[in-house]
């Protein structure tokens, strides 16, 4: 087939014998010490001058020169992350502060020789370690190897020390891996041979070819029909057009490529599914640039020769693989260890108080060191580790199980329900990998159905008669687009195919009764297809600006031309594009995600506000976010739900803000532009990450969804990283949540499952807290009033015990709906606010049991009163923990006719069954408990109901909804 993506394009001619005659001048290092990823260099160097540089040439190294340079970069291999061993993460769960106090008074608690209580506090740390650890293990174990993406062996040209042979005689260096005698000659005393991939050195020539892995970073020197697959490094689908371009500062090396569509994506021809690197595309940063291959990549169709400029860690893969990052402490860390570190100082202010306070009132000493540490444990939530680890863990299996959703870390499912700012990009999430077509126009914009049909005919007969590896996406749209019975009523003579030089494609057919004539079908970029149609200057201007005001509206355009020539038996080429005749244009935008407008929708309901950071034209990003509902011009974040989804009367595509801008702002102004935002168009990596990072520090929870390489800072810059299942492993393996799919959904479901989890851990630290602390509270005033301790060391371990056990119920439980509409988030003044009042309150109900007891007791005070006293208070403990448990889980809003769910409200009635008979069982006396008179108990009852009265009236004053 001829054209200029049959011949290639070869744009080293000489520099051939400038690799041998070097070995004086030394290798000259492209990179910069320290750099990551392709130097800056390069993009302002020649091919020639890169080899120069490299001191090497289009016929590559010699062996000697390639033994050298092994010896000084290394071997091309990529760094393994070693995942962290079980033990080493059950040591690692141990590093919490909660965990850290418990062993702390497991310590003290065993010092003072409370065994028991040593024993018990031991025991939930193990229980929490080894839930975690072994939850982030089988995480862990799901992700596959990254070295699956790297290559193993390499074509490569090697010449010998003598400039024909190799070292052995026969061409191969030393046998290892290498074919020998088995490489093909090229000319000039070159071999080609078969290598291991990590026996490449820079300055290595190598082939590619259909299916190869590229082995390294790589500069093109000659390239036919190449594209290639860089979904591992960009997150794209589609592949690349790459070609060999002879002059710096062109296609994007040192600047913008050429071409002329407004939208970002060259959206005219891409034969065999490629896509050209256009002008948005240098905003992806170095990926976009034609002449430059990265490891990780893939060929897709073509060939070509090219030179390595990077191995190893130097490499873009290899870089992002050496460097995972560190997260600053999430939301998760943040709002735990916030809570953690005020309670571990009351636990630790505590036991001198108590022990200062009995020996100034009560001349008592070191004997009341055993209350003092029981007083301290009482305070302590000590199911806290078992409650997060279990109702986390929880949460991630059902993930797992109903909606193949990995949770890697399982915080990070915490920081999933906190998220109130969701980041994502908009292929692949809001819309499909694949364009559809939106409709043809002719040349004054009025709708023509003819421009669709001889677009179907380019499109069928170029597939067919150019045997293309596969269709590409937009001649499928049209193809879907259009009858398909046009295309057949032609008969195809002759193809040119896409290449990303003439930026079109050319079909040659004969039509039905039209003999000695042959019509030339043309479809492409618009300013390609313009340049060869028979117009004037007016005339063509014209066509341009309509053009760029439907690329303006996000609509993606190809012009179509045809051309009646007559009938030869010579072959068509690219010289005979010229003098067509204008018909029209096609447009084309995104397929949307089927899920993803119902998903918007769900997200803006549950106090999510979506961000989009792409890459695209900002039309493409408008247009895309107009057809869902999703508005653009937005409210402040602080006011929650901005988004406005499934309205009729959005005003236009709003505002829509480009990179540029960022680059002139402060972090936070960036933050305050965010809150008014929902679209950043023309956005390099750098752009998304400190856009990410703005909004965090302004206070807010964040996600971002990534599947690239390029990705990895916005992914390290937020709250909890997501990314689909089949994202560069990389990618993988530095997030913390791992999707099926690239939907919205499957994220919707996350975030629920989050907020699950995390309400229930908030309402056991409400309860728990509250609880403790007006136990606490109560212990320190009857230890101060009585001549004796209100309770035993073995009764606070017990009754301890026994509020655990219910309390384990919590990881259980169901949320009301309306608690799931929100961001869940343990905010430090509103929950102590809800402890100290629910403490208080806890309290009082104390003391009053204390009156009662001394009511119904009325006697003097003596070992029986005293077991008798220690038993009222421990039935009256556990039957007001009851009371609380079933009363404060709800939200501040009654649910009138609304039971609590099972699990709660049978770890209730377990505790107030146990309350009640444990004093009357065989081990009452054990512990130091009587049974008690009736009076009480009928004294105790009015006391419970005044106590439940009170917390019906507080919880709605309080605001316990509020965390």
């Amino acid at each position: 087939m001829s054209g200029p993506g049959a011949s290639g394009t070869d744009v080293v001619t000489e520099a051939g014998s400038g690799a041998g005659s070097g070995a004086g001048r030394g290798l000259t290092d492209p990179w910069a010490p320290g750099a990551r990823g392709t130097p800056p260099d390069l993009t302002a160097l020649t091919s020639l001058q890169v080899l120069r540089r490299l001191d090497s040439g289009p016929r590559g190294l010699t062996d000697a020169q390639a033994e050298e340079r092994l010896l000084r970069y290394g071997e091309n291999a990529v760094p393994e992350w070693r995942t962290a061993s079980w033990p080493r993460r059950f040591v690692r769960s141990a590093r919490d502060p909660f965990t850290a106090v418990l062993l702390c008074l497991g310590v003290v608690s065993a010092t003072v020789s409370a065994w028991g209580t040593a024993l018990v506090i031991l025991s939930l740390v193990v229980v929490s370690c080894l839930l975690r650890s072994s939850g982030e293990h089988r995480a862990d174990r799901s992700m596959a190897a990254l070295r699956e993406l790297v290559a193993t062996t390499a074509t490569v040209l090697r010449r010998g020390s003598d400039g024909c042979e190799g070292r052995d005689g026969r061409g191969g260096r030393d046998g290892r891996g290498a074919r020998g005698a088995g490489g093909s000659r090229d000319g000039g005393g070159s071999r080609t041979r078969e290598i291991p991939v990590d026996q490449l050195v820079p300055g290595d020539v190598i082939r590619l070819g259909p299916g190869d892995l590229v082995p390294a970073d790589v500069l093109l020197l000659r390239a036919s029909g190449l594209t290639v697959h860089q979904a591992a490094l960009t997150g794209e689908s589609a592949p690349v057009a790459k070609y060999a371009v002879d002059a710096p500062g062109l296609s994007g090396l040192s600047g913008l490529p050429d071409l002329p569509d407004a939208e970002g994506d060259d959206p005219a021809t891409q034969g065999a599914g490629a896509r050209t690197p256009a002008a948005g595309e240098a905003f992806a940063g170095v990926f976009a640039q034609p002449r430059l291959c990265f490891q990780g990549s893939s060929v897709a169709s073509g060939s070509g020769t090219a030179v390595v400029v990077a191995t190893g860690t130097r490499t873009r893969f290899g870089a992002a693989r050496s460097r995972p990052g560190r997260r600053t402490a999430s939301a998760f860390d943040r709002q735990v260890n916030g809570i953690s570190w005020v309670l571990i100082r009351f636990m630790l202010l505590t036991p001198p108080l108590v022990l200062m306070a009995n020996a100034a009132l009560r001349g008592r000493g070191l004997e009341t060191l055993p209350f003092a540490v029981a007083v301290a444990v009482g305070l302590t939530p000590e199911m806290l580790p078992v409650i997060v680890t279990t109702a986390l863990a929880r949460g991630a299996s059902r993930l797992a199980r109903h909606h193949a959703v990995i949770v890697k870390r399982l915080p990070a499912l915490h920081d999933l329900g906190a998220v109130d700012v969701l980041f994502l990009d908009k292929t692949g999430t809001l819309t499909q990998d694949r364009p559809v077509v939106g409709g043809a126009v002719d040349a004054y914009g009025d709708p023509d159905p003819e421009v669709l049909r001889w677009a179907a005919v380019n499109a069928w007969w170029t597939l067919q008669l150019a045997d293309l590896p596969a269709p590409d996406a937009l001649d499928d749209a049209i193809l879907d687009a259009a009858d398909e019975e046009d295309p057949a009523r032609y008969e195809g003579v002759a193809a040119l195919p896409f290449d990303p030089v003439r930026r079109l494609s050319t079909a040659v057919v004969r039509r039905p009764g039209r003999l000695g004539t042959h019509t030339l079908v043309v479809k492409g970029a618009v300013e390609a297809v313009l340049q060869r149609c028979a117009l004037d200057d007016e005339e063509r201007n014209r066509l341009s600006a309509l053009a760029a005001r439907e690329a303006d509206s996000g609509s993606r355009l190809l012009a179509v031309a045809t051309a009646e020539r007559p009938a030869r038996h010579r072959d068509y080429t690219p010289a005979d594009e010229r003098g067509l005749d204008f018909l029209g244009f096609v447009a084309l935008h995104d397929a949307l995600a089927p899920t993803a407008a119902e998903a918007l929708k769900v997200l803006a309901a549950r106090g999510v506000s979506v961000k989009i950071l792409t890459g695209d034209h900002p039309g493409t990003a408008a247009r895309a976010c107009l057809d869902l509902g999703l508005d653009t011009t937005v409210g402040d974040l602080a006011g929650g739900g901005d988004l406005a989804v499934g309205g009729d009367d959005l005003p236009g595509a709003g505002e829509v803000v480009t990179a540029e801008r960022l680059d002139a702002l402060t972090d936070a102004e960036i933050a305050e532009l965010a809150r008014r935002t929902t679209v950043f168009a023309r956005c390099t990596p750098e752009h998304k990450a400190r856009i990410v990072a703005a909004v965090r520090a302004d206070g807010h929870t964040t996600g971002f969804l990534g599947d690239g390489v390029n990705d990895l800072p916005a992914l390290y810059a937020a709250d909890v990283g997501i990314c689909p299942r089949d994202a560069v492993d990389v990618v993988r393996e530095s997030t913390d949540v791992v999707l099926a799919r690239k939907d919205l959904t499957a994220i919707e479901h996350a975030i629920g499952a989050g907020r699950h989890s995390s309400g229930n851990i908030a309402t056991y630290l409400r309860i728990t807290l509250s609880s403790n602390l007006g136990n606490v509270i109560a212990m320190l005033v009857a230890g101060l009033l009585l001549p004796f301790l209100p309770m035993l060391p073995a009764q606070v371990l017990v009754q301890n015990l026994c509020f655990d056990a219910a309390q384990l119920a919590f990881a259980y439980d169901r949320p009301r709906p309306e608690a799931l509409r929100r961001p869940t988030e343990l905010r430090s003044r509103a929950f102590f606010r809800f402890i100290t009042g629910f403490g208080l309150i806890n309290a009082l109900a104390d003391l009053a049991t204390f009156a009662v007891l001394a009511s119904a007791l009325h006697t003097a005070v003596d070992a029986g009163s005293q077991a008798e006293f220690h038993s009222g208070w421990f039935t009256e403990n556990l039957l007001t923990q009851a009371l609380v448990m079933l009363l404060l889980r709800t939200s501040a809003r009654p649910a009138s006719g609304r039971r609590a769910p099972s699990p709660v409200r049978w770890a209730a009635a377990g505790l107030a069954v146990t309350g009640l008979l444990l004093p009357l069982s065989p081990l009452g006396p054990v512990l130091g408990m009587l049974a008690l008179p009736g009076l009480y108990y009928v004294l105790l009852g009015a006391v419970l109901g005044l106590y439940a009265a009170g917390l019906v009236f507080a919880r709605g004053r309080i605001g316990g909804a509020q965390l």
